[in-house]
């Protein structure tokens, strides 16, 4: 088992990543390579955005890596690893894959779910192609995760694949404080349909744990892809994401984000629209507490003709917390008659809640439609005063106010992801564990939701009863 502290990585460190995992001397070189450009590179590469980024709130010479961590379960994570025992799913435990569920008729229409380094031996094309689709130049962290990925999973969906029941991929750091790099790949062939649910969770550890992700996500010609992520770590951890998405034509993608715990998290996405008719939906939601920072950057590339993308992002900040909305709509010279908007909204609970938002556009061609938007506000005393009128306490009124603030944003997703973020946010109001809903509660949640967004509901009742 080789350790190594973040401000000390070495080659020796990442060499031994290698040989661990037998890997092709390709490879080998490219995460020497990368460590180069990692150590050379500044957290923030914009001037503008490093004026009001957290990310120096990780302290390198505090995170711990090693090639092995404890396969030991978490308590708390029992009941959701019951949950999960009869879905299609992959668990990761620190740097360890824990357990793969994949019922053999799945695979045997081509249905890939493995880790990283059985990808790198059996999928060596694909994943060499999504390594070389990330270029290490472009930010700090992403050379950081090519150069010393140490676990992670892969996910190949095969062509006319459809599949209804969700895959999920969990995430937990392990329980003996050592951090995890996990480098991500995901396929989506064409033709293909599904629904990925992602995870993130920590134990109580009393030290800075970092999660450090880089997730390459591929989605081809006339493909759907609905992907929840849903980041539930402790406090004491650091979440580093960053995220590339490439579509093909009339490629279509949903991406959920509910970001709550971490004491710091850094989320950068990536749209590349490469195909003619490709689409992206991103919808954001934020709820922070404490001292909690989150830095979210969120860029739409529209590379082709008629390309539609959407950014929501909404974040609902107290105590101390704040949030950093970093956006950039580009439309290049071949992209025209594109379609794109991007929005960056916060409510401030608390006067030393803080947040900034940052939108931006960059066009370069005639005969397209780009908006954005940003509003920073606290919350209206005027409302509260009104519904402290209806019998409600202050914090009940403070909470309606919240469900409308995120109304708008929580119509375009599905009622399990709703029901999920809602629950997630009920559990951190009051200040409890947080973990995904059981089942039984879960459905309570989406009956309601069914019910209250029916919108043919009343003419069918009124044709019911005539």
């Amino acid at each position: 088992m080789s350790q190594e502290i973040l401000s000390k990585l070495s080659t020796a460190h990442i060499d031994k990543i290698s040989l661990s995992g037998n890997e092709p001397d390709w490879l080998k070189n490219y995460r020497r390579n990368s460590l180069i450009i990692y150590d050379d590179l500044p957290i923030e590469t914009s001037p503008l955005y490093n004026k009001y980024t957290d990310a120096k709130k990780m302290d390198p010479a505090k995170v711990s890596l090693s090639t092995t961590t404890t396969e030991t379960i978490p308590a708390f994570l029992q009941k959701r690893l019951g949950e999960l025992e009869n879905e299609i799913c992959i668990i990761q435990i620190g740097t360890n894959i824990h357990r793969i569920n994949l019922p053999d008729e799945l695979k045997s229409k081509g249905l890939v779910i493995s880790s990283i380094s059985d990808a790198i031996q059996n999928n060596f094309e694909l994943v060499k192609n999504a390594l070389e689709a990330s270029n290490s130049n472009d930010d700090k962290f992403t050379a950081l995760n090519n150069a010393a990925f140490n676990s992670g999973i892969f996910i190949h969906i095969p062509r006319n694949f459809i599949l209804d029941k969700p895959i999920y991929f969990l995430t937990c750091l392990s329980e003996d404080g050592h951090s995890t790099i996990s480098r991500n790949i995901i396929f989506a062939d064409e033709s293909s349909k599904s629904i990925l649910v992602q995870e993130l969770y920590s134990a109580n550890i009393q030290t800075q744990q970092a999660y450090i992700e880089l997730m390459n996500t591929n989605v081809a010609a006339n493909a759907q892809l609905d992907v929840t992520t849903l980041q539930m770590m402790d406090q004491h951890a650091v979440t580093f994401s960053t995220k590339r998405i490439d579509l093909g034509q009339d490629a279509k993608v949903n991406w959920y984000s509910g970001l709550f715990g971490s004491m710091l998290s850094r989320y950068k996405i990536e749209y590349f629209l490469n195909g003619t008719g490709a689409s992206s939906n991103d919808s954001e939601v934020i709820f922070g507490n404490n001292e909690q920072s989150f830095d979210i950057q969120t860029n739409v590339n529209h590379e082709s003709p008629s390309t539609e993308g959407r950014v929501v992002e909404k974040s609902i900040l107290r105590n101390k917390s704040k949030s950093l909305f970093k956006g950039m709509i580009r439309i290049k010279e071949n992209a025209t008659k594109s379609n794109s908007f991007l929005s960056g909204r916060s409510i401030l609970l608390d006067p030393d809640a803080k947040s900034s938002s940052i939108p931006g556009l960059e066009i370069f061609t005639n005969d397209v439609k780009a908006t954005h938007s940003a509003s920073v506000a606290q919350i209206d005393e005027e409302q509260l005063f009104y519904l402290k009128t209806r019998c409600l306490s202050h914090e009940e009124a403070e909470r309606t106010i919240v469900e409308g603030f995120l109304e708008p944003l929580s119509r375009k997703m599905s009622f399990q992801v709703r029901a999920w973020i809602a629950y997630l946010i009920e559990s951190k109001w009051d200040n409890r564990e947080l973990t995904i809903n059981t089942d039984e509660e879960l459905a309570k949640f989406v009956e309601i939701e069914e019910t209250r967004y029916d919108e043919n509901s009343e003419v069918e009742q009124h044709y019911k009863y005539r």
